[in-house]
């Protein structure tokens, strides 16, 4: 049965969520799905595609949350240009796919890894939609992984479990509401 804690301390069962959509809260539900896992005393890892602020909530609990949360991340401060991502920007996403084969292949494997914004990274074309695919084929056996990000290809889709579309219904930035630091970053 999916989601049982087996003696071995892992979470049973190998799926895959995809989280997409333009609504707001990808990122946040796949933060709170590590949170539980922590809470069962799984292991839960992210990998940040296109992001490189240090001062996110999320960044910061890496250390309140050791040994069971990692975080790393994969890109600059700036925005990246989607329609012409720099050769620095597709370089820092495949080193992101590197980091996540090798903490795969770890004796410290997350039960859940979380690779955010892969979505959108695949989308544009920073990370090719198969080389994604196959790091999905190469997951061992008792982890989730979660990708998340707008644009999620049709592929992933596909091979996803679970899918969950958010859409926008309201939001306060359309109002020109800036960011609530410790809820929405």
């Amino acid at each position: 049965m999916a989601g049982k804690q087996k003696k071995s301390g892992g979470i049973e069962g190998k799926y895959v969520h995809v989280y997409t959509g333009d609504g707001g809260g990808k990122t946040t539900s796949a933060l709170g799905l590590c949170l539980r896992a922590i809470g069962h005393g799984h292991r839960a890892a992210v990998i940040q595609f296109m992001k490189g602020r240090k001062d996110i909530g999320e960044y910061k609990a890496r250390a309140r949350l050791a040994p069971y949360y990692d975080i790393r991340q994969f890109g600059r401060t700036g925005w990246v240009d989607l329609k012409n991502p720099s050769k620095a920007d597709v370089a820092l996403a495949h080193k992101g796919l590197a980091y996540a084969r090798k903490l795969l292949e770890s004796k410290k494997k997350p039960d859940v890894l979380v690779l955010d914004e892969i979505n959108i990274a695949a989308a544009y074309g920073l990370v090719g939609v198969g080389e994604v695919l196959e790091l999905l084929d190469e997951v061992p056996d008792n982890t989730w992984v979660v990708l998340t990000g707008r644009q999620a290809p049709p592929q992933f889709i596909n091979r996803a479990d679970y899918v969950t579309e958010f859409v926008e219904v309201k939001h306060p930035f359309v109002k020109g509401v800036p960011a609530h630091k410790g809820i929405e970053y």
